[in-house]
């Protein structure tokens, strides 16, 4: 097993990475439940895995009863978080007790959400289904639902008492998943480690699939670069942790056109906002043109969008921009962006134009051609 900390003082608690990690999880959860149940909340996608996981409980005596909600970015909806608050209210979960979110990042984002206003914060575990999951958003404690200006927009930071990570889920996984999950495993080799975006030049392809090392390392190696980020920047204060975001504002722009549906994946918007990241950086002159080609043509490799055309996008800048203007990072009218003076080289930008940006994209070959594939 690899267990990678997350050092945030008294809130500190440990990634657990194991193929096989789930037939174990009994033994794994047995010091958290203090002779409690351990309430589920999971989706329809996890309904064939989730008896494998009540099992393992149930064998160490954790009594388990789960909610199934619908799958999708919708499901991080008021409607939803009512629900799940409602259904735990009726178990009976106390303030001690710990909550299991079972699933990708749409259980886990709203999961911790409702752990963190239940009976004003209770304990959660994250237990990470999706590649994009188990490498960014089971870690960190950002938690929160959609409202109808935004993605994300309502939420907390309320860190998980434990995340055990099985890479053997992924097995189950549709391969668009898969590839929209690595656009968040690149990422961190574009905000500050060339020598990791190098490796994943090199192994991309045994990764999705599904060479086990390959997935393995790639696991690892992001919880570990997230926690060590974490760890300086719990709430982004500093500007440090905000790095994580790089290609979120493009890319949530992306998803706010086309609705926050299954015609752009949440990673699948990060990838094409990475891109666009990059190229806008070389067209401001901040970064190599070769160096936003080579990250362009790295994400266009591994079957992700690497633009508007390629994300389905024919709106104008105009349009994108005003998405935009909903992002949580506004402040005082700015919104920073995340640019780059070169792959791995990635910073803050506060004094962007962003009718400049609306010309940029403007200028972007766009369309109805999208790279989605089974």
């Amino acid at each position: 097993m690899t267990v990678v900390p997350v050092a945030l003082g008294a809130r500190s608690y440990e990634v657990w990475i194991e193929a096989g990690l789930l037939a174990r999880a009994g033994p794994a959860l047995r010091h958290l439940a203090n002779g409690r149940a351990m309430p589920i909340v999971t989706d329809e996608n996890l309904r064939g895995h989730l008896p494998v996981l009540q099992a393992s409980l149930h064998a160490v005596g954790i009594a388990s009863e789960a909610l199934i909600l619908p799958p999708g970015e919708g499901t991080k909806s008021w409607t939803q978080l009512a629900a799940v608050c409602d259904c735990l209210l009726e178990q009976g979960v106390e303030r001690g007790d710990h909550i299991i979110a079972f699933g990708g990042g749409v259980i886990g984002d709203l999961t911790g959400f409702a752990a963190s206003i239940l009976k004003r914060g209770c304990n959660f575990v994250q237990f990470p289904t999706t590649l994009l999951s188990q490498v960014d958003s089971s870690v960190g404690g950002k938690t929160a639902i959609n409202s109808a200006a935004g993605k994300n927009l309502v939420g907390a930071f309320h860190q998980p008492a434990l995340v055990l990570i099985d890479p053997d889920l992924l097995d189950t996984l549709p391969q668009r998943q898969v590839r929209a999950g690595y656009a968040e495993v690149v990422k961190y080799g574009l905000i500050d480690d060339f020598a990791f975006f190098e490796w994943c030049e090199a192994h991309a392809e045994a990764l999705l699939r599904g060479d086990a090392a390959a997935r393995e390392y790639a696991i690892a190696h992001s919880v570990a670069a997230k926690a060590r980020i974490v760890g300086e920047d719990e709430r982004e204060t500093t500007g440090k942790r905000a790095l994580l975001n790089l290609g979120h504002t493009f890319g949530h722009a992306l998803e706010a056109e086309t609705g926050f549906s299954d015609k752009l994946l949440h990673g699948e918007g990060v990838a094409a906002g990475m891109a666009l990241a990059f190229a806008y950086s070389a067209h401001k002159g901040l970064c190599p043109g070769q160096d936003a080609e080579r990250v362009a043509a790295h994400i266009r490799a591994v079957g992700l969008p690497d633009g508007l055309k390629a994300a389905g996008i024919a709106a104008s800048g105009t349009r994108l921009v005003e998405h935009m203007l909903h992002d949580k990072k506004m402040a005082s009218g700015t919104l920073p962006f995340l640019l780059a003076r070169g792959i791995g080289q990635t910073y803050l930008d506060k004094t962007v134009d962003l009718a400049d940006v609306a010309a940029f994209l403007d200028a972007q070959p766009r369309g109805a051609a999208c790279v989605h594939r089974p």
